[in-house]
């Protein structure tokens, strides 16, 4: 069974066996409630990008400052993120250079994972996908989430070769997890932190 807190604010998801009872099912959402309560107040308080807001960037937290200069780039420094073009426009601007760094940095994991296991990459897109981190076509085309930026690299770089193995095994069969272990030291660990924190990423910039 797994039990997940959905995007969408206030939801949850149980994932369990079709022939498993409604009692069982109950009892383990009973056991894990505590850790849905927390989850699921922490999700509901969305964090806007906005000036003095603080969001995670490869897994630390950045304090987001505005810029009133018009012309510039996003500047990242000791854990600031200092944002140009004035207050009304920065949830876009930071919006768009945190997809760039996503893809960027996606690119470059992606690619050499898939040289490493033999697999025919063709295109890698980054978008803001609400039920997955990364998808892989037939083929060849690759799909991910930019909030993966958010997350610690070691992460970003878990779903890159998740991924990349797709391309080798349109699966996920024990020939497939054993790809991701040739890329990845410690996949389940990777999951399991997915599973848990992996919800509150989409607190961030929720309305941009």
């Amino acid at each position: 069974m797994t039990l997940r807190v959905d995007p969408k604010p206030g939801a949850a998801t149980l994932v369990a066996p079709p022939f498993l009872d409604t009692r069982t099912a109950m009892r383990f959402v009973r056991e894990n409630a505590d850790w849905l309560t927390e989850k699921l107040s922490q999700q509901s308080i969305p964090v806007p990008f906005a000036n003095g807001s603080e969001i995670p960037f490869r897994g630390k937290l950045h304090r987001i400052e505005g810029l009133r200069t018009v012309r510039g780039l996003v500047v990242r420094r000791s854990q600031t993120l200092y944002v140009p073009g004035g207050r009304d426009h920065l949830p876009r601007r930071l919006t768009d250079w945190l997809k760039e760094e996503a893809r960027v940095a996606l690119t470059a994991a992606a690619t050499e994972h898939a040289v490493a296991l033999g697999g025919n990459l063709a295109r890698i897109t980054v978008r803001d996908q609400k039920s997955r981190w990364g998808s892989c076509s037939p083929d060849g085309n690759i799909s991910f989430s930019w909030r993966l930026i958010l997350a610690p690299p070691v992460i970003l770089d878990y779903v890159a070769a998740h991924e990349a193995a797709h391309l080798v095994q349109m699966n996920h069969s024990r020939a497939f997890w054993k790809l991701v272990a040739k890329r990845v030291r410690d996949p389940k660990a990777a999951t399991e932190w997915l599973r848990v924190n992996g919800p509150d990423l989409h607190r961030y910039g929720a309305n941009h």
